[in-house]
């Protein structure tokens, strides 16, 4: 296959993983703030491991960097990404996400799981 066709495919599926409103949403609260599984669980109805297969698809695009503390992981944005620039501009049309980061420091979930 081309060059050109390879980083279309790749294009695409990128992409295609930001057609999903949860992960396209997990990817605007990340871009304000680094977040663990059980502080996204506030946001969603979703149970945790949905939520950490959507992380998962977005870490294997290499959307997501993770860092691990202690048995926790936080999750943000990984700038050295080649689509960092294309996410960026994306979010820029997403609604903002500030009522859904308030829910999270209200209900403050790290305090019960211990992240």
């Amino acid at each position: 296959m081309p060059q050109l066709a390879m980083e279309m495919e790749a294009t695409a599926r990128v992409l295609k993983l930001l057609g999903d409103p949860t992960r396209l949403t997990i990817l605007a609260i990340l871009h304000k703030r680094e977040c663990c599984v059980c502080e996204l669980m506030e946001v969603f109805s979703s149970s945790q491991p949905a939520i950490s297969q959507h992380l998962r698809k977005l870490k294997d695009a290499g959307l997501l960097q993770e860092e691990r503390r202690g048995q926790w992981v936080y999750y943000s944005l990984r700038p050295q990404s080649e689509y960092y620039s294309l996410l960026q501009t994306i979010l820029s049309y997403v609604p903002d996400q500030d009522e859904n980061i308030r829910k999270i420091e209200e209900a403050n979930p790290a305090s019960r799981c211990g992240c």
